[in-house]
């Protein structure tokens, strides 16, 4: 199910080991420490939650395909390990990942609706020319090595779904899942089927048969609510952990994974898009960036 992600420039140069990652955030942050110092920045997956929001209320205007949606949140996770946040202008940033992964996706917009819809959207955007865009978009080709095919879950969990006999409503909850992981770091950690089966294996545990649907924030709702149904799961919980034990997928990824989803769900509490978008509006203000992607160094 993921045979051409293996020969990918996904996993050969955008899939890391956390030291790894971690080393290249801690050296971006030396070379910029005085603008960390100066402008502190909430959690990253705040901000993460932050910019997908901000995301799905351009799509919804534009009635985006959400294979769209999530490239353009790789594009901006891997462009943020290569670039300082607080740099940039992070709507134009945006946009320009959302015009270009519509590109790659094989549904692409016209510039200057999405210029026009980005501008509607986000008043801190400050761009008038289409011209902008077009910049910004070579910028980002440039600073991603023009590597930017990728690949996601959702394939993986549709073969998934059948195996382990998924009711609807878990289908949807591992739909929303997958959806949050792209708030951590999961699509710069793992292959996709390994963010695929974890989320499987949340919905199951999250949704136990017989309850009701979760509406909202289905994923994290359901986080809230407690793993009382670890043990409610019954035959399907087994036959998936079952159908781990037989194959050949890393245990220890999976572990992780669900790890890093249950932190997110546990710091999403804390999130305050007003919070994030002072935050953002400050340093873009201070360094008068409205109407350009990158600060002059």
């Amino acid at each position: 199910m993921a045979a051409n992600y293996w020969d990918s420039t996904q996993a050969k140069f955008w899939t890391f080991a956390k030291a790894e990652l971690s080393d290249l955030r801690k050296d971006l942050e030396k070379t910029n420490q005085p603008l960390h110092n100066r402008y502190t920045l909430p959690d990253r997956r705040l901000m993460n939650i932050y910019i997908q929001q901000q995301l799905v209320k351009l799509a919804r205007r534009m009635s985006l395909r959400q294979q769209a949606l999530a490239t353009a949140q790789i594009y901006i996770k891997r462009f943020y390990l290569r670039v300082e946040m607080r740099k940039t202008n992070p709507y134009l940033i945006m946009a320009t990942a959302v015009y270009l992964a519509c590109k790659m996706e094989e549904c692409p917009q016209h510039i200057r609706l999405m210029l026009g819809e980005a501008a509607r959207q986000w008043p801190e955007l400050g761009v008038t020319e289409t011209s902008k865009i077009g910049e910004c978009e070579f910028a980002l080709i440039s600073t991603l090595s023009s590597r930017l095919i990728c690949h996601h879950p959702y394939r993986s969990l549709s073969e998934l779904g059948p195996i382990f006999g998924l009711s609807s409503e878990e289908t949807q909850l591992a739909h929303s899942i997958l959806n949050d992981s792209y708030n951590t770091d999961l699509p710069l950690l793992y292959a996709p089927h390994i963010i695929a089966i974890t989320a499987v294996f949340l919905a199951v545990v999250l949704r136990p048969s017989g309850q009701p649907p979760v509406s909202g924030n289905a994923a994290q709702q359901a986080f809230l609510g407690g793993f009382s149904g670890l043990k409610q799961a019954g035959p399907k919980l087994s036959k998936l952990v079952d159908w781990l034990a037989e194959s050949k997928v890393d245990m220890n990824s999976i572990v992780d994974a669900t790890q890093e989803l249950v932190s997110l769900y546990e710091v999403w509490e804390s999130y305050s898009e007003r919070t994030c978008k002072e935050a953002i509006t400050k340093f873009v203000k201070d360094a008068g960036m409205a109407g350009g992607g990158l600060l002059n160094k």
